[in-house]
């Protein structure tokens, strides 16, 4: 995927069309200093957009594979333009979200919106929960967020509010009364723990040298993208007051 040229034509789009957006997903993370590969780009943006958007990514030859109320997903034939998935927000969430976004180089010259930590931490866990089997990586992902900014972060299953917490940052599992302590009982694989380890005892990597780390991975065909992507759910994501 020619993330750059994605990046542009999607970055124009929403400048355009004046509506509000930031970037998620694997590019989020990489702007707090987390490397992990992907195939796609994430994006999250006002549910006002999602109309004008979906019709205009039609417009360019993808293919939409899936829409509702607070997610799409939409697959080009051309590897170049891969895959791109939204979020889609509104009310609220919107204004926080936005509001709270800072800028950062997600590619070079592009300096882009990317959510607060603790707001990329809330969408994955509810990605998490249209996902089950992505569990062990989004519990790896938000522990690492959750270090970012301890003192600002509670997430939490089922949650109608949030709590500020300080180093032991909490997230109610799927098991009525029990608690994750994210600091140290990540349920995840030791491969995923030996591989989240390599990668934050190693240096950060720039923009050009992510950009390069990602090239060196096998994109997957279209017919597999086509045949593995699924709903994304479809309950939209709200931030807990």
């Amino acid at each position: 995927m020619d993330f750059r040229k994605v990046i542009d034509l999607l970055s124009g789009f929403f400048e355009q069309e004046k509506f509000p957006f930031a970037v998620i997903g694997a590019f989020g993370l990489q702007a707090y200093g987390l490397t992990r590969a992907t195939t796609d780009l994430d994006f999250v943006t006002d549910s006002a957009a999602r109309g004008r958007l979906v019709a205009f990514l039609e417009s360019k030859g993808y293919q939409t594979l899936y829409v509702s109320g607070g997610y799409s997903n939409h697959l080009h034939r051309d590897a170049e333009l891969g895959q791109v998935d939204f979020v889609y927000v509104s009310g609220e969430t919107s204004r926080r979200l936005f509001e709270g976004a800072t800028r950062a180089q997600v590619v070079s010259g592009h300096e882009l919106p990317v959510p607060r930590p603790e707001h990329l931490a809330a969408m994955k866990v509810q990605a998490m929960k249209n996902d089950p089997e992505r569990r062990h990586q989004e519990l790896a992902d938000i522990g690492y967020l959750i270090r970012l900014r301890p003192a600002s972060i509670a997430v939490r299953f089922g949650a109608t509010s949030s709590r500020a917490a300080s180093r032991n940052c909490t997230m109610r599992s799927n098991r009525p009364g029990k608690l994750l302590n994210l600091e140290s009982d990540l349920p995840t694989t030791e491969k995923d723990v030996e591989a989240q380890r390599r990668l934050r005892a190693g240096p950060v990597l720039g923009l050009e040298d992510y950009l390069r780390f990602l090239a060196a991975f096998e994109p997957p065909s279209y017919e597999a993208l086509r045949a593995k992507r699924g709903p994304c759910g479809d309950s939209p994501f709200e931030l807990p007051p």
